[in-house]
């Protein structure tokens, strides 16, 4: 006989604890009225119908006996009991094996603060590249500006300093001296200190670190000479003036000077004397007066 036959399912009853309390009028009531479908005279078409039979019997023998009723639904109960514990091991398992992958996820998977932090010092590093980026443009834009000549101009000439490129005549030119400090020299500065003396045609500047420079371009020679020695700016910064190319002294025609105190006038003679010489002593005349 197998164990593992459940002879209440055997007989259409049910089984585990519900089949424990069944009484014996109702397991010979089930034996019966299976026992009409399945005996043998019943089924004579069915080669297993003596052995369901024999089956169905064997299975009434044992529920009717009490004994052996007892020991059967005992059997049943642990198989219960087994199948339980199975399966809340199994559920056990599983919560273990759900709670082990979720740790592993967990770990290995990108914190979000640390994520952050580092897209954060991605953007920084970024923007100090381009930051740096602009610098060095600013500085080669700066260094090619330092070393073209500053030129403020009223028009004529490309900048070049010298008078034969210009295509002008040099002894209408005038170099420009003065060093760099305080408020400096520009060209409308200029412009309005030389035009005392004639029409200014150009003016072109050089700057430099330490002493400014400029080639102004008188209309007339007359108004060349007349400047030369003669414009001194300030005298906290005073101007050195000196022809391009000195006029020489018998092709120089009278010049017309500004009204000026008697004191100047002997700076230019009929003979051509060191430009530089007579601003010092121009420099010099101004300081005592000022003491």
């Amino acid at each position: 006989m197998d164990v593992d036959v459940d002879h209440y399912k055997v007989l259409g009853l049910p089984s585990g604890e519900e089949g424990s309390k069944l009484t014996e009028n109702d397991i010979k009531k089930a034996y019966r009225a299976k026992a009409l479908v399945l005996h043998p005279d019943k089924r004579p078409d069915d080669p297993d119908a003596p052995a369901n039979f024999q089956s169905l019997m064997s299975s009434y023998e044992i529920l009717k006996d009490e004994k052996a009723r007892k020991l059967f639904d005992d059997l049943l109960r642990v198989k219960r009991d087994q199948q339980r514990r199975h399966l809340e091991r199994d559920s056990k398992r599983q919560r273990m094996v759900s709670d082990l992958e979720a740790r592993e996820r967990s770990a290995f998977a990108p914190d979000a603060a640390a994520r952050d932090r580092a897209e954060e010092e991605r953007i920084a590093r970024k923007l100090k590249e381009e930051i740096e980026r602009i610098r060095k443009e600013h500085a080669k834009k700066g260094a090619a500006t330092d070393s073209a000549p500053k030129r403020e101009t009223g028009g004529v000439g490309n900048g070049n300093v010298s008078g034969a490129k210009m295509g002008l005549d040099e002894e209408k030119m005038l170099k420009v001296s003065w060093e760099n400090v305080g408020e400096g020299y520009t060209a409308e500065r200029l412009r309005g200190l030389f035009s005392v003396f004639g029409e200014v045609e150009d003016i072109v500047i050089r700057g430099k670190k330490k002493r400014g420079s400029a080639l102004v371009v008188m209309a007339t020679k007359d108004a060349a000479v007349a400047a030369t020695g003669t414009v001194l700016g300030d005298l906290s910064n005073p101007l050195l003036v000196i022809p391009l190319k000195p006029v020489s002294v018998t092709d120089a025609p009278p010049v017309q000077r500004p009204e000026e105190p008697d004191r100047l006038n002997h700076l230019v003679g009929t003979g051509y004397q060191s430009f530089e010489d007579s601003v010092l002593q121009k420099l010099k005349k101004a300081g005592q007066k000022q003491k």
